[in-house]
């Protein structure tokens, strides 16, 4: 028999995990705060708790998939002393701080923890692209890690809890800065008659693509320092031409908010004598410790 598991929140992701755990044959036990929510997954074989506490006594791993870190321990702590000698994997979208948190209070519940960041969305679990990043005990981890595979690929990236959380939002901040790029470009070229679908699939995504290319260099200078010598695509160059967004923005009415931080940190690269150098040193600019 496989490992039986709980999935205590059954909002479009939980129920998308307990989902994959129903499918990969795992005994799987749900609970919502709201009775009877997915009811698809009755049909599937899922055993429904009324309470936290019975959820939790069913299963040696309980799985955690709320709106926020504040739901999460509302849900848990009246059900705490049920978590002695299992394992808590929560799933739940929360800040490294929160994570380390939760960790220290399930060890103080005599509970494994592994906190969990899932980079995918619902349609995605149990499904090739997705990919999850866990941190935390890696007993727990190494102990699990095939029957979490159920919902897609485990990544462990550290016995510190925060680091999975650190690892999402990190992905999800490049994630956004490149969805902002990509929507102004959008809104730029439809003040004019140009059809956004054939700029995106003939021009947007191969350009994105092929700039991609570089990310592994500026890593590569943030890590090591840059090689000696003034860079090719100087931050004074940049800072130059970058101007011209902000202005033909303006020109076709496009409001520059997602541009001008960048042509700001830009400016703050240059006057700070960095003029000669890489994207590489706008990463050191960010971090407030650095100056």
């Amino acid at each position: 028999m496989k490992t039986p598991i709980t999935v205590l929140g059954l909002g479009a992701m939980g129920t998308a995990l307990a989902r994959a755990f129903l499918a990969a044959g795992h005994p799987t036990t749900v609970w919502n705060r709201t009775p009877g929510r997915s009811p698809e997954l009755d049909d599937l074989g899922a055993g429904r708790a009324k309470t936290v506490a019975d959820a939790i006594a069913v299963s040696p791993l309980v799985v955690v998939c709320l709106l926020d870190d504040a739901s999460v321990r509302t849900t848990l702590e009246p059900a705490a002393t049920e978590l002695s000698g299992r394992t808590l994997v929560n799933l739940t979208n929360g800040t490294p701080l929160q994570a380390r948190r939760a960790a220290e209070w399930a060890a103080q519940q005599g509970a494994e923890y592994l906190d969990g960041g899932i980079m995918a969305v619902p349609s995605m679990i149990g499904g090739p692209a997705a990919f999850v990043l866990y941190s935390g005990s890696p007993v727990a981890f190494e102990r699990y890690q095939t029957d979490l595979a159920a919902l897609a690929r485990p990544q462990y990236v550290g016995s510190d809890a925060g680091l999975a959380a650190l690892h999402d939002l990190a992905l999800l901040s490049a994630m956004y800065g490149m969805f902002g790029g990509a929507e102004h470009a959008l809104a730029l070229i439809s003040t004019e008659k140009i059809s956004p679908t054939a700029f995106t699939g003939e021009l947007l995504v191969p350009w994105l693509t092929a700039m991609m290319a570089s990310l592994p260099g500026i890593a590569n200078d943030l890590e090591y320092g840059a090689a000696p010598g003034a860079a090719g695509s100087n931050l004074a160059m940049q800072a130059a031409g970058f101007v011209n967004l902000i202005d033909a923005s303006e020109e076709h009415g496009v409001d520059p908010l997602l541009l001008t931080p960048i042509r700001d940190l830009l400016d703050r690269a240059v006057a700070a004598g960095h003029g000669d150098e890489d994207l590489g040193a706008m990463v050191r600019l960010l971090l407030k410790t650095a100056g």
